[in-house]
């Protein structure tokens, strides 16, 4: 994911920060740099899971007619991402 955006300064910013502390703590300048990757895109996922959680809940609170739906529509790309990961592509 991170090489599929466009550089952002604040990203580039922690990547190096986190890559140096790595670094300082002993690990190898090529491992530290895929540690501090790691974190990044998880750090990335747990935002997102969060900004759809409070999402969710707003639809549930303010639009609860189409909760239903929108929870159909979570379940059936969740489906489509695993068939395409079963498929290669």
């Amino acid at each position: 994911m991170l090489s599929e955006q466009t550089p952002d300064p604040i990203r580039q910013h922690a990547l190096a920060a986190l890559t140096a502390t790595f670094m300082t703590q002993g690990h190898p300048t090529e491992y530290a740099k895929h540690m501090a990757t790691a974190a990044i895109f998880q750090t990335d996922l747990e935002l997102r899971n969060a900004q759809l959680t409070r999402l969710l809940g707003w639809v549930k609170q303010e639009h609860s007619d189409i909760y239903p739906e929108a929870l159909a529509l979570l379940e059936s790309t969740r489906e489509e991402f695993e068939r395409r990961i079963q498929i290669g592509g």
